[in-house]
């Protein structure tokens, strides 16, 4: 069993085409093929099953696809871990973020850092806080910035800030003369969120949730500059924090005088798996920018 059985195999298991896997691979498709059945062969089982052009994995080969991607992972590691050791001044970190944090705070600290260590570049990826984990657990990225995540033993993760989440209203709203205002006040109101599995959206539920109050919920997008608009439009009210962008929407911010309205904004990583130099150097300094050690 050779290195390039595996990452033949590995190629036509995600696919499940081989006619796609041989041009991605570079290589013909006689000679994929005959690489699978060469593998198939010294395994001692069939890993897929065939309908005439029509392949798809097999229970064995599902089994397998496990272990030949743990392998590989680690391999991949492996080489990782000897560059880094000859290079620890270089190498790319992979970093996702929230989409409010784009327009201020990532920009910010890689400029800082880059001054730094000019020679670590990034990988960068925006996108709302379930699908950051999911790429911290897959193995995608080495640090997410993101709000609370759901305690889990194998992810590390460190708060670096809060952020007051306001009441966002039109300017020539009811409301929008006062200061401060208690939830039980816009119980009727209809409200723009976020679609449920957003950070933002679990914190709204949350907060309504424990007043005894079910929000009237007209709008469920994914941008805080996108909601801001609409309330501008007179769609209804948001629960946002003040991000760059919307101070342009013509609208109104209060406080919640009832309840702590606020959000965390967390850095995470992966406890025990292996972290680069660069990655690293990176951790450490989003933490002294935030916190002084």
């Amino acid at each position: 069993m050779e290195w390039y059985q595996l990452e033949n195999f590995r190629a036509v298991a995600r696919t499940q085409h081989m006619t796609d896997s041989a041009r991605d691979l570079s290589v013909s498709q006689p000679a994929l093929s005959r690489s699978i059945a060469k593998l198939e062969q010294e395994l001692g089982c069939p890993l897929f099953e065939r309908n005439g052009k029509h392949i798809v994995l097999n229970r064995y080969g599902k089994i397998f696809l496990r272990h030949v991607d743990r392998a590989l992972q680690e391999i991949a590691t492996g080489q990782k871990v000897l560059d880094d050791m000859l290079h620890p001044d270089r190498g790319t970190v992979s970093l996702a973020f929230l989409h409010s944090l784009g327009t201020n705070v990532v920009p910010s600290l890689l400029g800082e850092f880059h001054e730094q260590y000019p020679d670590i570049q990034f990988k960068l990826y925006q996108n709302y806080t379930a699908l950051l984990i999911d790429q911290l657990e897959a193995g995608e990225i080495d640090l997410c910035l993101c709000s609370p995540v759901i305690p889990d033993d194998r992810i590390g993760c460190q708060t670096l800030f809060q952020e007051e989440l306001l009441l966002a209203v039109p300017i020539d709203h009811p409301l929008a003369c006062r200061r401060e205002v208690n939830l039980a006040e816009i119980a009727g109101e209809p409200m723009i969120t976020f679609k449920k599995d957003y950070g933002l959206r679990i914190i709204m539920d949350q907060l309504f949730s424990a007043a005894g109050l079910t929000p009237v919920i007209t709008f469920e997008g994914q941008e805080i500059l996108t909601v801001a608009g609409l309330v501008e439009a007179k769609f209804g009210l948001a629960l946002i924090p003040y991000t760059n962008g919307v101070e342009k929407a013509k609208i109104t911010f209060l406080h919640i005088a009832d309840t702590d309205c606020h959000r965390s904004i967390e850095m995470a990583w992966i406890k025990n798996r292996y972290m680069s130099p660069a990655a690293q150097k990176f951790k450490d300094f989003v933490s002294k920018a935030f916190t002084g050690h």
